[in-house]
């Protein structure tokens, strides 16, 4: 086990993920330390916040559940907030199946639990045959390595020191730039802006409903339109341009 740990560590694809992830790590450490400051500001207690950030692993659903959870929200109402700002692992999921499906389940799940937004973007222009190589497990284990450090690091260290952060500092502001840096990123062509734009438009109209439910309102219109337009836009490419079946 250690010689083939070793053997992953060494492999110059295992350098290059980690390189590639390097660039964005600044935003994934100031949004783990706003989250982590967050977890304990909303009322959780230390042991909860550390075995949430450790468990949970998804800064988003970590930040939509907090306000529900500091509002005294029902079960159902949080769990179904954290569902639907998940959702997006399960195309996520589908697509590294085409590169990881024929591996053993236990590193299926290993994979599964490390794997994030921005892995996936940067995996996905690495590799944009779904094909399975050799060299894309160092890529991915080099680049999720350096990114779950980086939001695991700054996150313990805002648990740990919430209480010493005063108010005023504005770490939720911090925060928004944060993830508008982050998800920046992820805009990689008109249908992710087509969707985002969507979100944003729903999540203003929807912004009077309690318990933050516009957050869930905008993610299922986010997740609707990008599935339209995944429908339509096969019907209209250019024949030439037709997929193989």
């Amino acid at each position: 086990m250690s010689s083939e740990l070793g053997a992953l560590i060494r492999h110059p694809e295992f350098r290059r993920g980690a390189r590639d992830m390097a660039g964005i790590t600044l935003g994934i450490s100031a949004w783990g330390l706003v989250t982590g400051v967050a977890m304990i500001k909303s009322g959780l207690s230390m042991p909860l916040a550390l075995l949430m950030s450790l468990v949970v692993f998804a800064g988003s659903s970590q930040l939509a559940a907090l306000p529900l959870l500091a509002a005294g929200a029902p079960l159902w109402v949080l769990w179904a907030t954290a569902f639907c700002v998940n959702l997006r692992f399960v195309i996520f999921s589908a697509q590294w199946r085409l590169y990881f499906g024929h591996l053993p389940l236990l590193s299926r799940l290993r994979i599964g639990y490390f794997a994030a937004d921005l892995n996936y973007v940067a995996f996905l222009r690495r590799f944009p045959e779904p094909v399975p190589a050799p060299e894309q497990r160092p890529y991915f284990w080099g680049g999720v390595a350096l990114n779950w450090t980086a939001w695991q690091v700054p996150s313990i260290l805002g648990i740990v020191l919430a209480d010493r952060v005063p108010t005023q500092w504005g770490l939720g502001f911090a925060g928004v730039l944060a993830l508008l840096g982050l998800s920046y990123s992820l805009l990689s062509d008109y249908k992710t802006w087509v969707s985002a734009a969507v979100a944003g438009c729903a999540a203003v109209a929807a912004y009077a409903l309690p318990l933050r439910l516009n957050i869930v309102v905008a993610i299922a219109a986010a997740v609707a339109a990008g599935l339209l337009i995944e429908r339509w836009q096969p019907a209209n490419r250019p024949a030439g341009g037709a997929r193989d079946e």
